[in-house]
């Protein structure tokens, strides 16, 4: 004799529906270290926790946004990189730093901000009585354009949900964004770097100063000041004195 499936809305199969979650809810309860169908406060505010972590997303993570970035092939600036620079410092800083993209130096290895250019954001950093552990560096692109040229907007848009994913994971109290494409892009504008710079505006919540990048200031030491007039202004929201 052969068996006929049941019906999807017969009586047997909603009996077997109902008994499968009885089951699954009596394994969830004994995972949370109760027997039986207990209605005490206690049972009750832990199956609310229960329902509650199954609602809620896992927190971002930098870790996590690393794994999904992957061995990214998004945009085809990967053709050309030696490797992706994704960024590196404190994944609690109070104070992020946001540059274009990596360049010569970064693409070789791996890290942000290594070059000359670099090497005078580091010095900025420890004017500002702060060390690169105790901050966070990245870039609006991962991976060096081509020649050093400026970002085009087909890999902006690629890269730069990773970015706000780096952004939201470390909730910083104050984003430096330097230069014109990462305070062009963190602020949906084109105004440019001259009139941005030097007066906090915001991302997400979160406060943003506009400044020359480091590069720049290579170029046109001259600006250097207008530069540490506005890391002041950071240092003062942040609580740091600074010496001029």
């Amino acid at each position: 004799m052969t068996l006929k499936s049941r019906p999807p809305d017969s009586p047997a199969t909603r009996v077997d529906s109902l008994l499968t979650e009885v089951s699954r809810s009596l394994g969830q309860l004994a995972v949370l270290g109760l027997r039986g169908f207990d209605c005490g406060s206690e049972a009750l505010a832990a199956i609310q926790g229960w329902e509650r972590s199954r609602l809620l997303p896992a927190p971002d993570t930098l870790t996590r946004i690393r794994a999904d970035l992957g061995d990214c092939r998004r945009c085809p600036l990967a053709e050309h990189r030696s490797r992706i620079v994704f960024g590196e410092g404190d994944e609690g800083a109070r104070l992020v730093f946001v540059g274009e993209a990596p360049g010569f130096h970064e693409d070789q290895e791996g890290r942000p901000f290594v070059g000359a250019a670099g090497q005078l954001l580091t010095r900025m950093i420890g004017a500002m009585q702060l060390s690169r552990e105790k901050v966070y560096i990245c870039n609006i692109l991962k991976c060096r354009p081509p020649g050093n040229r400026n970002p085009l907007p087909e890999e902006i848009r690629a890269c730069v949900p990773f970015l706000k994913r780096q952004l939201g994971a470390i909730r910083p109290e104050v984003i430096v964004a330097l230069g014109k494409f990462a305070a062009q892009t963190l602020l949906a504008t084109d105004a440019p770097i001259s009139r941005l710079r030097g007066r906090f505006h915001e991302f997400q919540g979160i406060k943003v100063m506009p400044t020359f990048h480091p590069a720049f200031l290579l170029h046109n030491p001259d600006r250097k000041r207008d530069v540490w007039e506005d890391l002041k202004k950071v240092m003062t929201v942040l609580g740091l004195s600074a010496d001029d």
